[in-house]
């Protein structure tokens, strides 16, 4: 029997489901929106004809309003474009309802990269001994952030799921109702949340969807490739950031750190005894049924009764289910003995903490509190610190800091920088205390730029009284400069007495954190991209050499230039220079519900990841070795891009660009994350202080993506001027790290639509700034499309382009809205007497159109 294609398994069941449906969202009666649904088709047809004519975003809407709305005052059109972006808003939950319902009927959930494949591939290579041994110590650990690209609110996502499900059933009535309520419920958060609302709303992802899948997951596992028997490693495991990132946000406090530990907490021993109760509906045997009902009794206080007290510990937990486990395989043929594995797999991944709470911090605020904490020893007569500690060059106080005996209370301090820095290092220890080590046992120095500035951490843990650190220092390598010289900095730190002696007791296993979405900012996609894979491998050698066991924790964003594209393509290109024994990387915002959001995506994605370690060290092991020569080339590919880059970014018109012509100003408005969009609080904008997530979205909502392509033209087209060509056609036939690299770049551009900013090359003051990006937009197209033999961007994934297509068609009439808005903005502040009320609410239109963008793209900030 013929199976479809991919691209017809996503038509039949995504596209035309969305166009049946989408028809019947648009007939249904909401209040005062009764003609709606019935124009926003008509300015849509309008909007992809004027933009095909050149037209601008108003002369576009303005045609349309001669056209469609008879003697409309500016508060009419005002009125209908707050009710177009509604409309929108939901047109975009309806399609994600969909894509989700169908996510097991378009992908294959059996085929490459799943678990099923990893068994016939090593059955089929002879290789079950060797992936036995690698998935003992292999790991993946996905770190859920709080970072401010998740627009959804809670009634809406509920109602993705209710819809979803419903889509699913092909249930028309209950579609309808879902249709009608989605309608009447509000978008829009009134107030800022709070880091501990953010950390709700993530944990329902760990209890709903994560809980379940890694579980099955492990299960499978065990059944076909351990002979039933229990895992002790733990294979997936998962890290949380909400109530722990302070770096640059100043409303996590150690109260809320403590609280969102004990949710966590709370919220897996739920879990259990959900699990239990099912259970004890099955295990009604004699001596089992007695041990059940107290274990579900214990959980039940724990739960539903406790003040921040449990009833069961872990150890007293997993003793008496292995209790049971003996008597069900031995007196009772081990009957539902499937469904106790299953609770038992999932105690041995999550414990009492759920997901490991790391601490983060900037190293610039340490700079700040390491010199009031000698203060405050020095007033308390201790002699741990020298009084000329800081005129001191950098190894004499790296001696001192190792001999450093003294304690430190958060009382003791009177400066609050100081007093919450210490605060939250006693809080892993309280935490430590009632979920045990895992539940928080990491501090993450944000910024790190020297060996000083992890062992000033160490010695600031040191003065909270904890003599053996039970605690992993984690520096996070961010710019260009500082990845470059990684290496060295890991070296200084290996060749110290007492962090060799801490490492030792943390198993001889360092972990290092590095960050694309700054280094794309910093240096430009390329080089950012590069040199992170460099230092990877010069942080390998140097580590293996101490003989240090070095993780690597990459903390990506959603779209390319912030490390997200085809993730996982990256983990099986890595080759054998670089350790990879784990994989473990930031997940954010609405990548989490658009990769993690269902059982289904979530299992296909976290299949992907194991997937990718399992090749890179089983099946092409030794394979994707980059030569000297390859390495050569993208050197000088990383070189051109970057010298591009940095021309363009210290172009005077670069920051009033994105101040002026984006929206960049406006994401701090939209409540939709509790951090602030930059690190200073000053009025001007400094670019260093300029946070990744805005920078990057304010290019994505302009549809010009230029942190994930800029510099890539000018960087190929330079082998192609020099007769080079072959070169880089070599390399991105046989290396899979720079195939990835290119084939994620062209995402971005594929998400680009220069028509909609072409106005602003006749702009006096910003029309050449806008062609320079263009130009080069259209320079990496050509060439890319090139190198790949394609005649359309990612003509190798149709279906995923055929969803970015009907996602920007959808949106195209809001992101015409939101460039009406703005060009009316500028036009009224440029009056002699600017009519405030109105500059209000075009601003209000900005800020409101920013949701359904983000969202639709799924992986653009």
């Amino acid at each position: 029997m013929y199976t479809p294609t991919k691209i017809e398994r996503f038509n039949q069941n995504v596209l035309s489901k969305y166009h049946i449906y989408n028809s019947v969202f648009i007939t249904l009666p909401f209040d005062a929106i009764d003609n709606t649904g019935v124009l926003l088709p008509l300015f849509t047809e309008i909007c992809e004809n004027g933009f095909k004519s050149n037209k601008s975003p108003k002369e576009i809407f303005d045609l349309f309003a001669d056209k469609f709305l008879d003697d409309a005052s500016e508060k009419d059109k005002i009125d209908l474009m707050f009710r177009f972006i509604q409309y929108i808003e939901r047109q975009v939950v309806l399609f994600d309802a969909i894509e989700d319902a169908a996510f097991p009927v378009v992908n294959n959930m059996e085929g490459k990269g799943s678990l099923r494949d990893i068994k016939e591939t090593a059955e089929a290579s002879d290789n079950q001994d060797v992936l036995r041994d690698f998935l003992s110590e292999f790991n993946v650990r996905p770190v859920l952030t709080a970072h401010p690209t998740q627009f959804y609110p809670g009634a809406v996502l509920g109602i993705i799921t209710d819809l979803t499900e419903a889509v699913r059933k092909n249930d028309l009535l209950k579609i309808k109702q879902l249709l009608s309520q989605l309608g009447k419920t509000p978008f829009i958060k009134k107030e800022k949340p709070t880091p501990y609302d953010e950390a709700v709303s993530l944990i329902w992802y760990l209890e709903n969807v994560f809980y379940k899948t890694a579980g099955d997951m492990v299960g499978y596992l065990q059944k076909n490739f351990f002979d039933g028997k229990s895992m002790q490693h733990p294979l997936i495991s998962f890290g949380f950031w909400p109530g722990g990132d302070r770096d640059g946000n100043p409303f996590v406090t150690t109260d809320i750190t403590v609280q969102v530990a004990s949710r966590l907490r709370t919220i897996v021993l739920k879990c259990y005894y959900i699990e239990i109760r099912e259970l004890k509906r099955k295990l009604t045997f004699y001596n089992v049924n007695t041990l059940v009902a107290e274990i579900e009794q214990k959980l039940y206080k724990s739960v539903f009764y406790s003040k921040g007290e449990i009833y069961i510990t872990l150890e007293e937990f997993k003793t008496q289910l292995k209790a049971i486990r003996d008597i069900v395989i031995n007196e009772h043929h081990s009957l539902y003995l499937d469904d106790l594995d299953a609770l038992i797999n999932k105690v041995n991944l999550f414990g009492f903490y759920f997901a490991s709470l790391d601490i983060r911090q900037n190293s610039k605020i340490h700079g700040k509190v390491f010199p009031l904490l000698l203060s405050y020893l020095k007033a308390k007569s201790t002699t741990a610190f020298p009084d000329n500690y800081f005129d001191l060059d950098e190894s004499d106080k790296i001696k001192i800091i190792g001999k450093v005996n003294a304690k430190l209370n958060p009382e003791d301090c009177t400066e609050e920088i100081a007093k919450s820095t210490l605060e939250s290092m006693y809080a892993m220890q309280t935490i430590q205390e009632r979920n045990g080590e895992y539940g928080s046992n990491r501090y993450v120095i944000s910024n790190n730029e020297t060996a000083l500035h992890v062992l000033e951490t160490y010695a600031m843990l040191r003065l909270t009284g904890c003599e053996n650190l039970s605690v992993d220092i984690v520096p996070l390598f961010e710019s260009v400069d500082d990845l470059q010289q990684a290496f060295q900095i890991m070296e200084q730190l290996y060749t110290t007495d007492y962090y060799m002696e801490h490492l030792k007791r943390r198993g001889s296993k360092q972990t290092v954190m590095v960050g694309f979405s700054d280094g794309t900012k910093d240096g430009g996609y390329l080089m950012a991209n590069w040199s992170i894979y460099k230092a990877k491998e010069t942080i390998t050698e140097i580590s293996r050499k101490y003989g240090i066991k070095v993780v690597f924790f990459d903390g990506r964003g959603g779209p390319p230039a912030r490390g997200g594209g085809k993730t996982h393509k990256f983990y099986a290109s890595l080759g054998p220079n670089i350790e990879s024994e784990e994989i473990q990387i930031t997940v954010q915002g609405q990548t989490i519900s658009s990769n993690f959001g269902t059982l289904d995506s979530c299992r296909y994605n976290l299949e992907n990841l194991l997937s990718a370690g399992v090749a890179n060290h089983v099946f092409n092991k030794g394979e994707n070795l980059l030569s000297d020569n390859d390495k050569s080339i993208l050197d000088e590919l990383a070189q051109k891009g970057y010298d591009k880059y940095m021309t363009f970014k210290a172009h005077p018109k670069f920051i009033p660009y994105l101040e002026r012509m984006s929206t960049l100003n406006y994401y701090g408005k939209a409540n939709i994350g509790s951090r602030p969009s930059k690190r200073n609080s000053g009025e001007a904008l400094v670019f260093s202080d300029l946070r990744a997530i805005p920078f990057v979205g304010a290019w994505s909502q302009m549809k010009q993506n230029v942190p994930g392509f800029f510099g890539v033209g000018t960087a190929l087209k330079h082998f192609e001027e020099n007769n080079r060509w072959d070169e880089i056609q070599n390399l991105y036939d046989n290396s899979l790290f720079f195939r990835t690299l290119l084939e994620n770049s062209m995402m971005s551009l594929a998400k680009s639509f220069f028509p909609l900013t072409a106005y602003m090359k006749d702009d006096k003051e910003f029309g050449a700034f806008w062609e320079i990006i263009f130009n080069e937009s259209q320079e990496a197209k050509r060439l890319l499309l090139k190198i790949a033999g394609h005649q359309s961007l990612m003509q190798n994934y149709p279906d995923g382009k055929a969803s970015i297509e009907m996602r920007e068609q959808i949106v195209m009439p809001l992101l015409t809205i939101q460039q009406y808005a703005l060009l009316k903005i500028r036009e009224l502040n440029q009056s002699a007497n600017p009519d405030e009320t109105l500059v209000a609410d075009y601003e209000k239109i900005v800020t409101r159109s920013l949701f359904g963008n983000i969202n639709a793209s799924r992986n653009s900030a």
